[in-house]
């Protein structure tokens, strides 16, 4: 049976393959998608959500959430994902509307009416999470699990140990890692990992689709961020990885260790502390993704994508 999932994102080029993913595959079901601000603004990062979903066919509800960080001011990483938040490919005007609620009321009424656990994976700054888990204490039950994308077990990419969602919201992600809840991290040691190389933009155009199109032209503009910023030789596709590991948890290994979220330090905040080593004789609180079978990884991406056909008339197509 699928795993039913709900996806929270800041669309963002990553989570934008991240929603096709989880939409295209049959080992998952989507139920809903939140969006909160992080890559871009909330207002941006909604519309994102909705173009993507409206490109790629993806009918479910779709909810705003938090404008901004618990406890600090907003950054955002245009950068990276440019004006838009979405830079790099064309949308016409998104035909999924918005549901109305708040997206932490949507999570709290998608959770509290599946017959089965729900799985959330987070791939954005966790402050809707966060508010859910403090608002609703009573739903913790009714979540399979979080498996999320952030946090490194190594270096950072907004300060040098910091990665962006987690730095994004610390104090949220703090109430994550420390809800009791199974808690998987999928950071920058294993996203790394994931990188798209030519010939996986070119299987994406072959398939002569409009999510194809899509998803093949934000990984080119991507790429050129990546190499402009980090001088990487193809760009890294980081939210997949999550879906990935609910999808098949043989695509992404993990170890299980204890995690801290660093709130304090001058140079260190936003750090995820990974004890692998177990130094601090602590219970694990998180698995922590170590290894990615990138091929296996890369095929599940470009099937789901072929999945989804193309749902818009054919005199509309490019």
């Amino acid at each position: 049976m699928p795993v039913p999932v709900v996806i929270d994102c800041d669309p963002g080029h990553d989570d934008a393959v991240a929603l096709m993913l989880a939409a295209g595959d049959p080992a998952v079901d989507l139920l809903a998608v939140t969006t909160v601000g992080g890559s871009q603004t909330l207002e941006k990062t909604t519309l994102n959500a909705r173009r993507v979903c409206s490109a790629a066919g993806i009918d479910v509800p779709v909810a705003a959430g938090c404008a901004r960080p618990l406890n600090q001011p907003l950054r955002i990483a245009d950068d990276m994902h440019g004006i838009s938040g979405l830079d790099g490919s064309s949308f016409p005007e998104p035909t999924v509307a918005l549901t109305g609620e708040h997206a932490v009321d949507l999570l709290h009424r998608v959770l509290t009416t599946s017959p089965e656990p729900v799985t959330i994976i987070p791939t954005a700054p966790l402050t809707n999470i966060a508010v859910l888990l403090t608002r609703y204490p009573e739903v913790a039950p009714a979540v399979r699990e979080i498996v999320l994308m952030g946090g490194s077990a190594e270096r950072g990419n907004v300060t040098p140990y910091a990665e962006a969602n987690i730095h994004g919201d610390p104090e949220a992600a703090q109430i994550v890692f420390s809800s009791g809840l199974p808690v998987t991290m999928c950071g920058l040691n294993v996203t790394h990992q994931a990188l798209v190389t030519p010939d996986v933009i070119d299987r994406l155009n072959a398939l002569g689709t409009g999510p194809g199109r899509v998803c093949a032209e934000l990984i080119t503009y991507y790429g050129r961020s990546y190499q402009r910023l980090w001088d990487f030789p193809a760009p890294p596709l980081h939210d997949p990885v999550a879906v990935a590991r609910v999808i098949d948890p043989a695509l992404v290994g993990c170890v299980d260790a204890s995690v801290e979220i660093e709130l304090r330090g001058e140079h260190t905040r936003g750090a995820t502390v990974v004890d692998l080593h177990d130094y601090l004789r602590r219970p694990p609180n998180a698995k922590v993704a170590t290894t990615l079978d990138r091929d296996g990884f890369l095929e599940r991406v470009v099937d789901a994508v072929a999945r989804l056909g193309d749902p818009r008339p054919a005199g509309q197509r490019p």
